[in-house]
């Protein structure tokens, strides 16, 4: 039996990828030093010890790859900028070659009838702004607004869609909590303070995008999302899977959307978090859309792998698991979607990142053969699908990544693509994957 999954006619088809993971060009025209520039660079840290010096050589090639996207019938790409590109210490001097560098791909994505999605901030934070404290100090919100504005006054004229942020929750936990990414700190309070610093700088970044952009351009953020399952039925587990929830997901939702932190958050966050009166109302700055990525489903149970919250994740036996690890279940995508449409009500929602890694091979040929990514596309878009009859007002999905790339501390041991890349001849090949999506876009849907 066959299921046809079609899509609204204004619905946006679109990939993704960052501006650290494939431009390379690290120090060239300009550029200055990022955090991750400097976290790469350290033995160690990176699987190895890859950098992203060269990554896809997107600086140089993005002609190449805008044509291949063109190819593809892609409508609408997302990209991020790299601060440290246009401001080289973060703030004051402006490298103007970094503006023309996106001034010139805007401008060819528009000429190929391709939307551009700009995203601010994708985890390169220049580390002249970390050497003076990085996000746990409320200055590199203000130097964001900055940023933000230099940045809207060159390309606010034809960008219509603006994402500040993506995945805050991996910036500050994963950065300054945790240290598996840049800059790699591993202190909880520094991490709660680089949370809410991301957020002011989100909430004032909003109205300087709206007021140096044409009247019709849209604003939005783009969180990391995931819809933590209890282990087993005990209360405990219970207990870990809402703590997790609220840590993952509300944490970040309840103050853009409701002005506060969620009561729950509340008593840890307070004794932590240096706030000033204001910032819930600058936090809450009215957003166009949602940007939703997901890509995990765990169970969770009572534990101590995670000290302040006490959590244990695990898959479940016997599961479809990415490369990464993750396990694949596209039912989630509905769940999460519906319920957070029920508690927060979204005014519109894109999918700004979702896909799997897996073990592709090149063999020489002219498509690189990626079965398990097909299925995992189908399965999670169809998902989306059913999230729009539930009444979600989705709007767009970026399969993540456009080609393979720069996987953060994994380096390139990781392929997301649906483009395959031969790092040592920057050769571009495409996957089943790509063909597929170039079918399901322009049929507006596929069928199961």
């Amino acid at each position: 039996m066959t299921m046809r999954k079609s899509f609204p006619k204004d619905f946006v088809w679109g990939s993704a990828t960052a501006s650290y993971q494939i431009e390379g060009g690290w120090d060239e025209d300009g550029k200055g030093e990022s955090i991750w520039d400097r976290f790469s660079h350290t033995p160690g840290k990176v699987h190895d010890g890859d950098t992203g010096d060269i990554a896809n050589d997107h600086y140089h090639r993005w002609r190449e790859d805008v044509a291949l996207m063109k190819s593809l019938g892609l409508q609408a790409y997302r990209f991020s900028i790299s601060w440290p590109r246009i401001l080289p210490q973060g703030t004051g001097h402006v490298n103007q070659a970094g503006l023309d560098f996106y001034d010139s791909l805007v401008d060819r994505l528009l000429e190929r009838g391709i939307k551009p999605f700009v995203t601010l901030y994708h985890w390169d934070l220049p580390q002249a702004l970390e050497d003076a404290g990085g996000w746990p100090n409320r200055a590199t919100a203000e130097a964001f607004a900055e940023y933000a504005g230099i940045v809207a006054d060159r390309l606010g004229d034809r960008v219509k869609h603006w994402i500040t942020l993506n995945e805050p929750w991996v910036s500050s936990v994963v950065g300054y909590a945790i240290g598996r990414h840049a800059p790699g700190r591993q202190d909880f309070a520094a991490a709660a303070n680089a949370t809410h610093n991301l957020l002011l700088a989100h909430g004032l970044a909003v109205p300087i995008l709206r007021e140096r952009s044409a009247a019709d351009a849209e604003v939005g953020i783009t969180l990391s999302t995931n819809l933590p399952h209890p282990a087993t039925d005990s209360e405990a587990d219970k207990a870990a899977a809402r703590r997790s929830d609220m840590f993952s997901n509300h944490w970040f939702l309840h103050p853009l959307l409701k002005g506060g932190y969620h009561p729950e958050m509340t008593p840890m966050l307070e004794p932590l978090v240096q706030s000033q009166p204001e910032d819930m109302e600058i936090i809450k700055a009215p957003l166009d859309f949602m940007g939703i990525n997901y890509y995990v489903h765990n169970l969770i149970a009572d534990g101590t792998d995670f000290p302040p919250l006490n959590l244990k994740m695990s898959n479940r036996p016997g599961v479809k698991l990415t490369e990464m690890g993750w396990e694949v279940y596209p039912p989630d995508m509905r769940e999460l979607l519906t319920n957070f449409h029920k508690e927060y009500k979204f005014k519109k929602v894109y999918i700004t990142e979702n896909g799997a890694a897996f073990a592709d091979i090149y063999d020489g040929g002219e498509v690189v053969h990626d079965p398990d990514r097909v299925d995992y596309l189908k399965g999670y878009i169809g998902a989306v699908n059913d999230a729009i009859s539930d009444g979600v007002p989705v709007k767009g999905y970026f399969v993540w990544s456009f080609m393979d790339n720069f996987e953060w501390a994994e380096g390139f041991s990781k392929r997301f693509g649906i483009v395959y890349v031969a790092y040592p001849t920057q050769t571009r090949v495409f996957k089943d994957s790509a063909i597929w999506y170039k079918e399901a876009i322009a049929n507006n849907g596929f069928e199961l």
